[in-house]
């Protein structure tokens, strides 16, 4: 492995429903990214986990991305997620004596999030909200900088806000439900990507449901705004490849402030800068945080 090794040097790992992606840290940027398959135990996961550490070089310790509410203080990661046997165990004790190294480990979102604040496109922000629209919804928020978890380590948890009709974000505002409507209406199915392909071509029922879900995205980012005041939204997930998205949003958002006369709190919407490396360079800006000593 040819690299420059600074004594910095971590193993980072982030942990998803149907893969695990990884990778070296190397104090600046993450080298060897690749992915293998969710397994299908804890033990399986470790064992994996091995194999890939074995060959790193001076680890300093293991940085992990991982679903699930994280409780750094009683070093368990509770809720519930797509990855059962990661829950409700002492995750951080078992893999540290496993491999005989400290563990910092994060939920996934915040970890996208500390990236995008500590490097990306909330590096000039004071208050921030990072919010992730993919299959479903979810987020994290920053006040003065520094990461808000919530008194139960649910904040951040936008994908169970609830409209009118008590259907919440996650089941009305990512771009997967609106490809998902029109392929139940047209008996044609396609992805996200597809429709917005469609409304690039023009269709109207691609190009109406779209504009549906941007104005309910904007409803919630109203919410939002209201809420916590943030001076950056940050955006995040699929959707996110647009380019032109943040400006949308932007203008949406100021068009439902100004109707209350509150057009001066408009925020700054942005979209992510990190895309699919966001949770691994997080949880390893993480690790930095829990063991500042490690930096040295």
């Amino acid at each position: 492995m040819d690299m420059k090794n600074n004594g910095q040097n971590l193993a980072v790992f982030d942990i998803g429903g149907t893969a695990v992606k990884y990778g070296l840290w190397d104090g600046e940027k993450i080298l060897n990214n690749a992915s293998f398959k969710t397994p299908q135990s804890f033990e399986m996961l470790t064992a994996k986990m091995g194999s890939i550490i074995k060959d790193y070089p001076q680890l300093k310790g293991i940085a992990i991305s991982s679903p699930g509410a994280v409780n750094t203080a009683k070093r368990r990661i509770e809720g519930i997620s797509a990855v059962p046997y990661l829950h409700n165990r002492p995750i951080f004790d078992e893999i540290e004596q496993c491999f005989d190294l400290p563990v910092a480990i994060e939920n996934d979102a915040n970890c996208a999030g500390i990236c995008e604040i500590d490097y990306g496109a909330g590096k000039e922000a004071q208050n921030a909200v990072f919010l992730v629209i993919g299959t479903g919804v979810g987020g994290a928020i920053f006040i003065n900088r520094k990461l808000y978890k919530g008194a139960h380590l649910f904040a951040g948890e936008f994908g169970l806000m609830k409209n009118t009709k008590h259907k919440t974000f996650s089941e009305t505002g990512p771009l997967v439900k609106a490809a998902e409507t029109y392929s139940k209406e047209t008996g044609q199915k396609i992805s996200g990507k597809e429709l917005y392909d469609l409304m690039d071509q023009k269709n109207p029922q691609a190009t109406l449901l779209i504009e549906n879900m941007l104005e309910t995205i904007s409803d919630y980012l109203y919410n939002i705004q209201v809420s916590l005041d943030p001076d950056t939204i940050i955006i995040g997930g699929g959707m996110s490849a647009r380019k032109d998205l943040p400006e949308i949003l932007q203008k949406k958002l100021s068009e439902r402030l100004q109707r209350h006369d509150i057009a001066h709190i408009l925020p700054r919407v942005e979209r992510c800068r990190y895309m699919n490396h966001a949770n691994l360079i997080g949880a390893a800006l993480n690790f930095y945080t829990v063991f500042p000593k490690a930096q040295r």
